[in-house]
Protein backbone atom coordinates (compact mmCIF):
# COMPACT_ATOMS: atom_id res chain seq x y z
CA UNK A 1 0.00 0.00 0.00
CA UNK A 2 1.30 3.53 -0.67
CA UNK A 3 2.10 5.69 1.79
CA UNK A 4 1.04 9.07 1.84
CA UNK A 5 3.55 11.90 1.27
CA UNK A 6 4.04 15.13 3.66
CA UNK A 7 1.76 18.11 3.26
CA UNK A 8 4.55 20.15 1.92
CA UNK A 9 2.35 23.62 2.36
CA UNK A 10 1.35 22.99 -1.33
CA UNK A 11 -1.01 26.10 -2.61
CA UNK A 12 -2.61 24.90 -5.27
CA UNK A 13 -4.74 22.27 -3.65
CA UNK A 14 -7.88 24.44 -3.66
CA UNK A 15 -8.90 25.47 -7.26
CA UNK A 16 -12.25 26.90 -7.33
CA UNK A 17 -12.10 27.70 -10.99
CA UNK A 18 -12.27 23.86 -11.79
CA UNK A 19 -14.84 22.39 -8.94
CA UNK A 20 -17.69 23.58 -11.43
CA UNK A 21 -16.36 20.87 -13.83
CA UNK A 22 -18.02 17.20 -13.88
CA UNK A 23 -14.62 16.58 -15.36
CA UNK A 24 -12.77 14.47 -12.80
CA UNK A 25 -9.45 16.31 -12.73
CA UNK A 26 -6.38 15.57 -10.41
CA UNK A 27 -2.85 17.22 -10.19
CA UNK A 28 0.44 16.50 -8.40
CA UNK A 29 3.74 18.42 -7.24
CA UNK A 30 6.85 17.12 -9.00
CA UNK A 31 7.40 14.60 -6.65
CA UNK A 32 4.17 12.74 -7.55
CA UNK A 33 2.01 13.55 -4.63
CA UNK A 34 -1.14 14.76 -5.54
CA UNK A 35 -1.74 18.67 -4.37
CA UNK A 36 -5.51 18.64 -5.08
CA UNK A 37 -8.30 17.67 -7.37
CA UNK A 38 -11.53 18.67 -8.00
CA UNK A 39 -14.97 17.94 -6.34
CA UNK A 40 -16.27 15.70 -9.94
CA UNK A 41 -12.53 13.68 -8.88
CA UNK A 42 -13.56 13.08 -5.47
CA UNK A 43 -16.54 12.49 -5.57
CA UNK A 44 -16.23 10.18 -8.57
CA UNK A 45 -13.21 8.19 -6.57
CA UNK A 46 -15.80 8.31 -3.31
CA UNK A 47 -13.07 9.96 -1.08
CA UNK A 48 -12.67 13.25 0.34
CA UNK A 49 -10.34 15.41 -1.29
CA UNK A 50 -8.46 16.53 2.08
CA UNK A 51 -7.79 12.65 2.32
CA UNK A 52 -6.35 12.69 -1.07
CA UNK A 53 -3.79 15.26 -0.44
CA UNK A 54 -0.72 13.95 -0.55
CA UNK A 55 -1.28 10.58 -2.02
CA UNK A 56 1.02 9.54 -4.70
CA UNK A 57 -0.76 10.15 -7.52
CA UNK A 58 0.64 6.77 -9.39
CA UNK A 59 -0.92 4.76 -5.71
CA UNK A 60 -4.37 5.61 -7.84
CA UNK A 61 -3.91 2.60 -10.19
CA UNK A 62 -6.41 -0.05 -9.44
CA UNK A 63 -4.25 -2.76 -11.87
CA UNK A 64 -2.31 -2.80 -14.86
CA UNK A 65 -2.93 0.67 -15.92
CA UNK A 66 0.83 1.57 -16.06
CA UNK A 67 -0.16 4.74 -14.45
CA UNK A 68 3.53 4.80 -12.87
CA UNK A 69 5.30 3.93 -15.97
CA UNK A 70 3.57 7.10 -17.96
CA UNK A 71 4.70 9.50 -15.50
CA UNK A 72 8.25 8.67 -15.54
CA UNK A 73 8.08 8.88 -19.28
CA UNK A 74 6.20 11.77 -19.72
CA UNK A 75 8.32 15.25 -20.62
CA UNK A 76 6.50 18.96 -20.05
CA UNK A 77 7.00 19.21 -23.96
CA UNK A 78 5.46 15.99 -24.70
CA UNK A 79 1.56 15.83 -25.64
CA UNK A 80 -0.49 14.79 -22.78
CA UNK A 81 -1.11 10.48 -22.97
CA UNK A 82 -3.73 8.28 -23.24
CA UNK A 83 -4.36 4.97 -20.93
CA UNK A 84 -7.60 3.39 -22.35
CA UNK A 85 -9.91 1.40 -19.77
CA UNK A 86 -7.83 2.06 -16.45
CA UNK A 87 -8.82 0.96 -13.23
CA UNK A 88 -8.38 3.88 -10.05
CA UNK A 89 -8.82 3.74 -6.75
CA UNK A 90 -7.88 4.58 -3.24
CA UNK A 91 -6.56 2.40 -0.68
CA UNK A 92 -8.98 -0.33 -0.25
CA UNK A 93 -12.51 1.81 -1.93
CA UNK A 94 -13.78 0.20 -5.68
CA UNK A 95 -12.14 0.59 -8.53
CA UNK A 96 -13.15 3.37 -10.64
CA UNK A 97 -13.08 2.53 -14.73
CA UNK A 98 -11.72 5.71 -17.16
CA UNK A 99 -10.11 6.36 -19.84
CA UNK A 100 -7.28 9.10 -18.76
CA UNK A 101 -5.31 11.63 -19.96
CA UNK A 102 -1.83 12.44 -18.63
CA UNK A 103 0.30 16.00 -19.04
CA UNK A 104 2.74 17.32 -17.02
CA UNK A 105 2.66 20.99 -15.88
CA UNK A 106 4.73 24.01 -16.25
CA UNK A 107 6.05 23.91 -12.64
CA UNK A 108 6.84 20.03 -12.98
CA UNK A 109 3.69 18.09 -11.62
CA UNK A 110 1.26 16.08 -13.45
CA UNK A 111 -2.06 16.39 -13.94
CA UNK A 112 -4.71 13.59 -14.76
CA UNK A 113 -7.74 13.99 -16.55
CA UNK A 114 -10.38 11.15 -16.30
CA UNK A 115 -13.31 10.68 -18.36
CA UNK A 116 -15.51 8.03 -16.62
CA UNK A 117 -16.25 4.57 -18.59
CA UNK A 118 -18.63 1.68 -18.02
CA UNK A 119 -16.48 -1.68 -16.78
CA UNK A 120 -17.65 -2.97 -20.25
CA UNK A 121 -16.29 -2.47 -23.15
CA UNK A 122 -18.51 -0.36 -25.50
CA UNK A 123 -19.58 2.26 -23.34
CA UNK A 124 -19.21 5.94 -25.17
CA UNK A 125 -17.41 8.87 -23.22
CA UNK A 126 -19.09 10.90 -25.41
CA UNK A 127 -22.57 9.75 -24.10
CA UNK A 128 -21.93 11.58 -21.03
CA UNK A 129 -21.20 15.03 -22.83
CA UNK A 130 -24.52 16.88 -22.46
CA UNK A 131 -24.37 16.55 -18.76
CA UNK A 132 -20.63 17.81 -18.61
CA UNK A 133 -20.74 20.51 -20.99
CA UNK A 134 -24.09 21.49 -18.34
CA UNK A 135 -22.14 21.03 -15.53
CA UNK A 136 -19.01 22.93 -16.95
CA UNK A 137 -20.66 25.97 -18.03
CA UNK A 138 -22.77 26.59 -14.90
CA UNK A 139 -20.70 28.54 -13.23
CA UNK A 140 -20.11 30.76 -15.52
CA UNK A 141 -23.66 31.56 -15.78
CA UNK A 142 -24.12 33.03 -13.30
CA UNK A 143 -21.46 35.70 -13.52
CA UNK A 144 -22.74 36.35 -17.08
CA UNK A 145 -26.35 37.73 -15.30
CA UNK A 146 -25.26 41.12 -14.54
CA UNK A 147 -22.74 41.89 -17.80
CA UNK A 148 -25.44 40.83 -19.88
CA UNK A 149 -28.03 43.17 -18.13
CA UNK A 150 -25.50 45.96 -18.88
CA UNK A 151 -25.17 45.49 -22.47
CA UNK A 152 -28.65 45.32 -22.79
CA UNK A 153 -29.38 48.33 -21.05
CA UNK A 154 -26.66 49.95 -23.62
CA UNK A 155 -27.87 48.85 -26.05
CA UNK A 156 -31.48 50.58 -25.52
CA UNK A 157 -29.95 53.77 -24.54
CA UNK A 158 -27.77 53.83 -28.45
CA UNK A 159 -31.32 52.78 -30.27
CA UNK A 160 -33.37 55.83 -28.25
CA UNK A 161 -30.34 58.07 -29.11
CA UNK A 162 -30.18 56.77 -32.83
CA UNK A 163 -33.89 57.20 -34.04
CA UNK A 164 -33.76 60.50 -34.58
CA UNK A 165 -30.93 60.12 -37.37
CA UNK A 166 -31.76 59.06 -40.08
CA UNK A 167 -28.00 58.89 -41.52
CA UNK A 168 -27.14 56.34 -38.77
CA UNK A 169 -28.99 53.56 -40.58
CA UNK A 170 -25.56 51.18 -40.13
CA UNK A 171 -25.25 52.09 -36.41
CA UNK A 172 -28.84 51.63 -35.60
CA UNK A 173 -28.22 47.71 -37.50
CA UNK A 174 -25.41 47.16 -35.73
CA UNK A 175 -27.22 48.36 -32.31
CA UNK A 176 -29.56 45.85 -33.07
CA UNK A 177 -27.56 43.19 -33.70
CA UNK A 178 -25.72 43.86 -30.46
CA UNK A 179 -29.57 43.58 -29.07
CA UNK A 180 -30.55 40.61 -30.88
CA UNK A 181 -27.09 38.65 -29.41
CA UNK A 182 -27.63 39.82 -25.81
CA UNK A 183 -31.02 38.17 -25.76
CA UNK A 184 -29.92 34.80 -27.23
CA UNK A 185 -27.09 34.72 -24.85
CA UNK A 186 -29.40 34.99 -22.09
CA UNK A 187 -31.82 32.86 -23.13
CA UNK A 188 -28.65 30.27 -23.16
CA UNK A 189 -27.93 31.29 -19.46
CA UNK A 190 -31.45 30.72 -18.86
CA UNK A 191 -30.94 27.43 -19.35
CA UNK A 192 -27.84 26.50 -17.96
CA UNK A 193 -29.22 27.85 -14.90
CA UNK A 194 -32.28 26.17 -15.10
CA UNK A 195 -32.78 22.86 -16.93
CA UNK A 196 -35.43 22.63 -19.10
CA UNK A 197 -37.18 20.39 -22.06
CA UNK A 198 -35.66 21.29 -25.06
CA UNK A 199 -37.49 23.66 -27.24
CA UNK A 200 -39.38 22.00 -30.53
CA UNK A 201 -37.86 22.40 -33.57
CA UNK A 202 -39.02 24.76 -35.97
CA UNK A 203 -39.02 25.18 -39.75
CA UNK A 204 -35.97 27.51 -40.44
CA UNK A 205 -33.76 28.36 -43.12
CA UNK A 206 -30.43 27.36 -42.71
CA UNK A 207 -28.88 30.11 -45.10
CA UNK A 208 -30.53 33.25 -42.82
CA UNK A 209 -28.72 31.22 -39.97
CA UNK A 210 -25.50 31.58 -41.98
CA UNK A 211 -25.99 34.92 -42.87
CA UNK A 212 -26.28 36.26 -38.77
CA UNK A 213 -22.82 33.74 -38.20
CA UNK A 214 -21.23 35.92 -40.71
CA UNK A 215 -22.34 39.02 -39.67
CA UNK A 216 -21.07 38.53 -36.47
CA UNK A 217 -17.89 37.23 -37.95
CA UNK A 218 -17.63 40.72 -39.95
CA UNK A 219 -18.16 42.59 -37.04
CA UNK A 220 -15.28 39.89 -35.29
CA UNK A 221 -12.36 39.97 -37.95
CA UNK A 222 -12.82 43.16 -39.78
CA UNK A 223 -10.79 43.15 -43.20
CA UNK A 224 -8.53 40.96 -41.59
CA UNK A 225 -10.71 37.69 -42.86
CA UNK A 226 -12.35 37.13 -46.24
CA UNK A 227 -15.82 35.87 -45.62
CA UNK A 228 -17.04 33.92 -48.68
CA UNK A 229 -20.69 32.58 -49.22
CA UNK A 230 -21.04 29.07 -51.21
CA UNK A 231 -24.74 28.48 -51.15
CA UNK A 232 -26.96 26.09 -52.55
CA UNK A 233 -30.30 28.10 -53.19
CA UNK A 234 -32.30 25.04 -53.88
CA UNK A 235 -31.77 23.81 -49.91
CA UNK A 236 -35.53 23.62 -48.37
CA UNK A 237 -36.35 24.72 -44.70
CA UNK A 238 -36.07 21.95 -42.20
CA UNK A 239 -36.92 21.71 -38.44
CA UNK A 240 -34.48 23.00 -36.39
CA UNK A 241 -33.32 25.39 -33.21
CA UNK A 242 -31.94 28.34 -35.25
CA UNK A 243 -30.44 29.55 -31.56
CA UNK A 244 -28.64 26.86 -31.47
CA UNK A 245 -27.15 26.26 -34.65
CA UNK A 246 -26.09 29.33 -34.82
CA UNK A 247 -24.21 29.08 -31.86
CA UNK A 248 -22.71 25.65 -33.19
CA UNK A 249 -21.35 27.52 -36.72
CA UNK A 250 -20.39 30.30 -35.20
CA UNK A 251 -18.06 28.57 -32.58
CA UNK A 252 -16.22 26.71 -35.69
CA UNK A 253 -16.25 30.06 -37.71
CA UNK A 254 -14.50 31.87 -34.80
CA UNK A 255 -12.41 28.17 -34.09
CA UNK A 256 -11.07 29.45 -37.95
CA UNK A 257 -10.38 33.32 -37.54
CA UNK A 258 -8.28 32.35 -34.34
CA UNK A 259 -6.23 29.87 -36.43
CA UNK A 260 -5.48 32.91 -38.46
CA UNK A 261 -6.85 32.23 -41.30
CA UNK A 262 -7.15 34.83 -44.14
CA UNK A 263 -10.55 33.02 -45.89
CA UNK A 264 -13.52 31.24 -44.46
CA UNK A 265 -16.07 29.85 -46.85
CA UNK A 266 -19.32 28.55 -45.69
CA UNK A 267 -20.54 26.16 -48.50
CA UNK A 268 -23.88 24.57 -48.33
CA UNK A 269 -24.95 21.51 -50.93
CA UNK A 270 -27.87 18.85 -50.29
CA UNK A 271 -26.72 15.02 -50.91
CA UNK A 272 -29.06 11.97 -51.42
CA UNK A 273 -28.69 8.66 -49.63
CA UNK A 274 -26.25 9.92 -46.90
CA UNK A 275 -25.65 7.40 -43.76
CA UNK A 276 -25.59 9.13 -40.58
CA UNK A 277 -24.20 7.05 -37.83
CA UNK A 278 -26.52 3.69 -38.70
CA UNK A 279 -29.24 5.30 -40.04
CA UNK A 280 -29.96 6.26 -43.97
CA UNK A 281 -31.55 9.36 -44.68
CA UNK A 282 -32.98 10.41 -48.65
CA UNK A 283 -32.07 13.72 -47.75
CA UNK A 284 -29.15 15.76 -45.76
CA UNK A 285 -27.17 19.21 -45.72
CA UNK A 286 -23.81 18.93 -45.81
CA UNK A 287 -22.46 22.18 -44.51
CA UNK A 288 -18.84 22.98 -45.16
CA UNK A 289 -16.98 25.76 -42.93
CA UNK A 290 -13.27 25.55 -44.60
CA UNK A 291 -10.03 28.06 -43.87
CA UNK A 292 -7.06 28.00 -44.83
CA UNK A 293 -5.82 28.34 -41.11
CA UNK A 294 -2.58 26.95 -39.47
CA UNK A 295 -4.76 23.68 -39.03
CA UNK A 296 -5.56 20.96 -36.40
CA UNK A 297 -2.43 20.82 -33.95
CA UNK A 298 -1.44 16.98 -34.42
CA UNK A 299 -1.29 15.98 -30.94
CA UNK A 300 -5.23 16.84 -30.63
CA UNK A 301 -6.61 14.73 -33.29
CA UNK A 302 -7.83 11.97 -31.24
CA UNK A 303 -9.92 13.83 -28.66
CA UNK A 304 -10.17 17.17 -30.74
CA UNK A 305 -14.38 17.05 -29.31
CA UNK A 306 -13.56 16.13 -25.73
CA UNK A 307 -14.70 19.18 -23.31
CA UNK A 308 -11.58 21.53 -21.87
CA UNK A 309 -9.61 20.39 -24.99
CA UNK A 310 -8.24 23.06 -27.08
CA UNK A 311 -5.04 23.95 -29.52
CA UNK A 312 -5.13 27.62 -28.00
CA UNK A 313 -3.31 28.57 -24.61
CA UNK A 314 -6.51 30.91 -23.77
CA UNK A 315 -8.93 28.87 -25.17
CA UNK A 316 -11.73 27.22 -23.25
CA UNK A 317 -11.88 23.65 -24.89
CA UNK A 318 -15.75 23.92 -25.26
CA UNK A 319 -16.75 25.11 -28.52
CA UNK A 320 -15.81 22.19 -30.48
CA UNK A 321 -17.88 19.96 -27.99
CA UNK A 322 -20.62 22.01 -27.87
CA UNK A 323 -20.81 22.34 -31.36
CA UNK A 324 -20.71 18.54 -31.96
CA UNK A 325 -23.67 18.49 -29.29
CA UNK A 326 -25.79 20.66 -31.16
CA UNK A 327 -25.20 18.62 -33.88
CA UNK A 328 -26.40 15.50 -32.03
CA UNK A 329 -29.14 17.07 -30.67
CA UNK A 330 -30.35 17.41 -34.58
CA UNK A 331 -29.86 13.89 -35.36
CA UNK A 332 -26.52 14.58 -37.29
CA UNK A 333 -22.88 14.63 -37.61
CA UNK A 334 -19.69 16.44 -37.19
CA UNK A 335 -16.50 15.40 -38.59
CA UNK A 336 -13.56 17.35 -40.23
CA UNK A 337 -10.19 16.99 -41.66
CA UNK A 338 -7.27 19.14 -41.64
CA UNK A 339 -3.94 20.71 -42.87
CA UNK A 340 -1.97 23.28 -42.57
CA UNK A 341 -3.51 25.54 -45.02
CA UNK A 342 -6.80 23.83 -45.45
CA UNK A 343 -8.91 22.76 -42.84
CA UNK A 344 -12.81 21.79 -43.47
CA UNK A 345 -15.21 20.91 -40.87
CA UNK A 346 -18.36 19.06 -42.50
CA UNK A 347 -21.55 19.51 -40.23
CA UNK A 348 -24.39 16.70 -42.16
CA UNK A 349 -27.90 17.68 -41.05
CA UNK A 350 -31.17 15.17 -42.05
CA UNK A 351 -33.24 17.20 -44.04
CA UNK A 352 -37.71 16.33 -43.25
CA UNK A 353 -36.30 15.02 -40.13
CA UNK A 354 -39.89 15.53 -39.16
CA UNK A 355 -40.99 12.93 -41.27
CA UNK A 356 -38.82 10.20 -39.61
CA UNK A 357 -40.52 10.60 -36.07
CA UNK A 358 -42.76 7.21 -35.07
Amino acid sequence: MPTPAPDSGRSDHERPDLDGLTTPLAWSDEEGAIAGCNAAFSRWLGVSARRLIGWPLAGLDGGDSGLADAMTRLDAADAPLRLRRSRLRYGDGEECFADLWLSRRDDGGWLLEAHPVDEFPGEDPALLLPTALSASLKGLAHELRNPLAGLKGAAQLLARRLEAEPANGDSRELVAMIGSEVERLTGLVDRLLTPAPPRPHAPLNIHAVLERVLRLAESDAGWAVRLVRDYDPSLPEFAGDADRLMQAVWNLVRNAIQASATHVTLRTRAEHAVRIADAVHPLALRLEIIDDGRGVPEELTDRLFLPLVSGRAEGSGLGLALAQQVAREHRGSLAYRSRPGHTVFTLLLPLHIEEEDT
